[in-house]
């Protein structure tokens, strides 16, 4: 009868045969790229420089995360959180409210900026080991959590409110499964309330109040992303060309977007291009579940990019580079091993479990 040691070594020799996160990643957004390029291929019309635009930048804010979080576990998301209330708060008109207030030139795209920011402060508080610098991070977060409502995004304050008291719940959690599976149902319920809402779904009471607050226009340019849907299920419209066949785009200039994230990508890449934008996201808390990073500092990065991801089921807040890296960005910083080690101050680390303890002179 093998004992406990070989059963735990046998697993973990399984564990490590399985491809990584960074693999994992590599594949999706590979997959990302090559459908892409596949949807847009025999179709002049279409533009497929614009996802992949914003593949890249996930790619190279990921990449540079890893790399800065391994070096600086604090310092690093300390300082791309203040980089990015900074970025919002020291230009003119940033905190005017304004739909295209700078520096993005879209107030909600701002505000997702800010959500990002404060996650990545949040994450930085809990890498921080003295008490003092913790709670200073915390009230940085929260400052920033309070520029969101400044811009007047509804979604992005919610959103950045959100992940600052997940993070501070997290701080007394052991285990990160649990909360990010209901991060996870979060998301897929904001997408599943877009389609209802599209297609009339929602009860009239419930729906006027929240048309009243994304607008009809919005809702008009689901219901078209839907009916593309149906009508090229596999390989959409093409990249880059709802605003051509929408016709509530059509009925104004301004919107070449369908304000959603997931029904855009269904309507121009079809219901493939969705099954991987869906892939990517659950790759996201994936990599964060496997986090070396003590658990506190992966479910704020898990809340903030939860948070980007009901935003963008409801605005085109990803269509923007500098968002895209970003969320890139806070990913890679939360799930980069850093090079001397780190205590665990807010949580246990290692997927949230702590290690049993190994009784003296045992063999």
């Amino acid at each position: 009868m093998r004992g406990s040691g070989d059963v735990s070594g046998a697993a973990a020799a399984r564990r490590s045969r399985l491809p990584g996160p960074d693999a994992a990643g590599a594949a999706v957004l590979a997959a990302c790229a090559v459908w892409t390029l596949a949807a847009a291929h025999g179709r002049d019309a279409a533009r497929p420089e614009g996802v992949l635009l914003a593949l890249l930048a996930v790619a190279a804010g990921y990449g540079a995360g890893r790399v800065a979080g391994a070096l600086l576990p604090a310092a690093a998301p300390a300082a791309a959180a203040v980089a990015a209330g900074l970025a919002v708060a020291a230009v003119p008109g940033g905190l005017s409210g304004g739909a295209l207030a700078p520096p993005l030139h879209y107030g909600n795209a701002d505000a997702a900026l800010l959500c990002l920011g404060a996650g990545a402060a949040c994450c930085a508080a809990w890498s921080a080991r003295r008490p003092p610098v913790r709670v200073g991070l915390l009230l940085l977060a929260g400052v920033l959590a309070g520029l969101t409502a400044a811009v007047g995004s509804a979604a992005g304050s919610a959103a950045a409110a959100g992940t600052v008291l997940v993070s501070c719940a997290a701080a007394r959690l052991r285990r990160r499964g649990p909360l990010l599976a209901v991060l996870a149902l979060c998301a897929v319920l904001a997408g599943v309330g877009t389609v209802a809402l599209a297609r009339g779904a929602v009860p009239q009471p419930l729906r006027a109040h929240l048309v009243a607050g994304l607008s009809e226009r919005r809702v008009a340019l689901w219901d078209d992303a839907l009916a593309q849907v149906r009508l090229h299920p596999l390989r959409g419209v093409g990249p880059g060309r709802f605003g051509e066949v929408s016709p509530a785009a059509r009925a104004d200039r301004d919107t070449a977007k369908a304000h959603s994230a997931p029904l855009q990508q269904a309507a121009e890449q079809g219901l493939p291009g969705l099954a991987l934008l869906v892939c990517a996201f659950a790759w996201a808390l994936w990599t964060l579940l496997r986090s070396p990073r003590p658990t506190a500092v992966a479910l704020s990065a898990a809340a903030a990019l939860t948070g980007l991801a009901v935003q963008a089921c409801v605005d085109w807040v990803l269509s923007f580079a500098a968002v895209s890296a970003g969320a890139g960005l806070l990913l890679g910083l939360a799930a980069a091993r850093p090079t001397g080690g780190e205590g665990a101050p807010g949580g246990a680390s290692g997927g949230g479990r702590e290690r049993p303890r190994t009784r003296a002179g045992a063999g």
